[in-house]
């Protein structure tokens, strides 16, 4: 018995000591953000005067949240009033706070429209965002700025990143002096990547602004300057500017991902095939051996799709849609005409994204969007400390903001309607809350009473 354990123990001992943890980090890259005048007027509140893109961004919030870090093309400026679209965008600076409560971590700003307000508005957008602590990087005050902030480190849950970003140019608007607009060169660029692989990063990820305005295939140009940067370094390579999709493509021997262009995240653009765009998860994977021996790769490479839907207030709203919540949905959109846009958005996009290489559509599960409450009583000074135990402590106990300064009282969320309908008959009949009522709520908004639980 005693020479089996010893043998065991033998085959076993190359392994002692090599122990490896795993761990990962999910990433999520989406294309162009801009703003339109009609955008513009959508976000502004003639009451408090003021502009707000809580609206524009609730529905798709749960998604971005829910990345470890998630990257945006920011191709407007931020260079204050007047505010306007196209052709020389400038944006409310609440748009870039838009975006960070939506839960992006990083911002790329090389784009042909990054000069459009000159020297003020390139440096006033890189104010805003340090002010609303968002990374950034592609346009510099200076080169002293670029040389100590390039490339952008990005760091998460034990990762590190190095992020580069290039712009094909600035529309013939020429960049100030001292003022620095990271263009394609790829004589910079190289020299960039090599500054890169010096910060001993995990992966290098370079964001590209190029290609042909609607075109859905990459050009020559693309696919040569994709290539260059991956035998220099780059592990992903990610595009914008097309404003519409093109393919996009994983190698995984090599562990070398491109997308050529995720279209449109948010826009004024409502014409067939600008409406909407590509949201691009990868998962990095990192295995860190004993001896603090590391290995990265990309472990998961996926997309999703979001519609950008605009309905038909005065003046009209926008709302950016994650198809998997809403591709069936039948209570947000009640025009069937839209239902068609965005059913052919969908198609669409399946049908061009069929020429992928090993990208397939995200199969994460919907998030849950409908759910149910009991009303207790409106009176703020009813609920008393025995009212946290028992019955209602089981189900929580919960203040809801009401107008006029009242307080509802409800209890915690039900996902499943039968279980809350058999909470509400509980509650009526061991509670002096005989008056008690089911409420539903969809995206966090109230929907309907039921009171009678049916």
């Amino acid at each position: 018995m005693n020479k089996l354990i010893f043998v065991i123990l033998a085959i076993a001992s190359p392994l002692i000591g090599r122990s490896q943890d795993t761990t990962s980090v999910s990433l999520l890259f989406v294309g162009d953000v801009m703003q339109h005048d009609s955008q513009i007027s959508a976000a502004f509140d003639p009451i408090s005067k003021s502009y707000d893109y809580g609206a524009c961004f609730q529905y798709v919030k749960p998604v971005v949240r829910s990345a470890d870090i998630a990257f945006a093309n920011l191709e407007v400026t931020l260079a204050g009033p007047p505010y306007k679209g196209y052709p020389q965008f400038s944006a409310p600076d609440e748009l870039a706070k838009g975006l960070k409560d939506t839960g992006f971590d990083v911002l790329v700003t090389a784009n042909n429209h990054c000069v459009d307000r000159g020297r003020k508005g390139l440096e006033r957008t890189i104010d805003v965002l340090d002010t609303l602590g968002i990374p950034h990087t592609g346009t510099f005050k200076d080169a002293a700025a670029r040389e100590v902030q390039y490339p952008l480190i990005v760091e998460k849950k034990g990762f590190r990143f190095s992020l580069l970003n290039y712009t094909y140019g600035t529309n013939g608007i020429p960049v100030t002096t001292p003022n620095i607009v990271n263009l394609i060169d790829t004589l910079q660029i190289r020299k960039d990547l090599f500054k890169a692989k010096l910060q001993q990063t995990d992966a290098v990820i370079v964001f590209m602004h190029w290609g042909a305005e609607y075109q859905d295939a990459p050009n020559r140009a693309q696919k040569e300057l994709a290539q260059f940067c991956l035998n220099n370094g780059a592990t992903l390579v990610v595009g914008a500017h097309p404003h519409v999709l093109q393919p996009m493509q994983w190698n995984k021997e090599k562990n070398q991902l491109v997308a050529y262009s995720l279209g449109n995240f948010v826009s004024g653009q409502q014409s067939r095939y600008r409406d909407g765009g590509a949201m691009l998860w990868v998962e990095f994977e990192k295995q860190m051996s004993s001896d603090s021996v590391s290995s990265v790769r990309i472990k998961n490479a996926s997309y999703e799709l979001a519609w950008v839907y605009r309905n038909n207030e005065v003046p009209k709203k926008y709302f950016i849609l994650p198809m998997k919540e809403f591709e069936q949905d039948t209570l947000l959109i009640n025009n069937p005409a839209i239902v068609d846009r965005m059913k052919e958005f969908a198609v669409d996009s399946r049908s061009l994204y069929k020429k992928n290489i090993d990208i397939d559509e995200s199969d994460r599960m919907a998030f849950e969007t409908s759910y149910f409450k009991i009303l207790l009583t409106t009176s703020s000074d009813s609920i008393t400390i025995m009212d946290t135990t028992a019955n209602i402590g089981f189900y929580g106990l919960y203040p809801e903001p009401e107008k006029d300064s009242l307080i509802n009282w409800t209890t915690g969320k039900f996902y499943d309607r039968e279980i809350a309908i058999e909470a509400l008959h509980q509650i009526k009949s061991s509670t002096r809350y005989n008056d008690a009522r089911l409420i539903w709520y969809y995206w966090d908004k109230r929907m309907e009473e039921l009171s009678s639980g049916k």
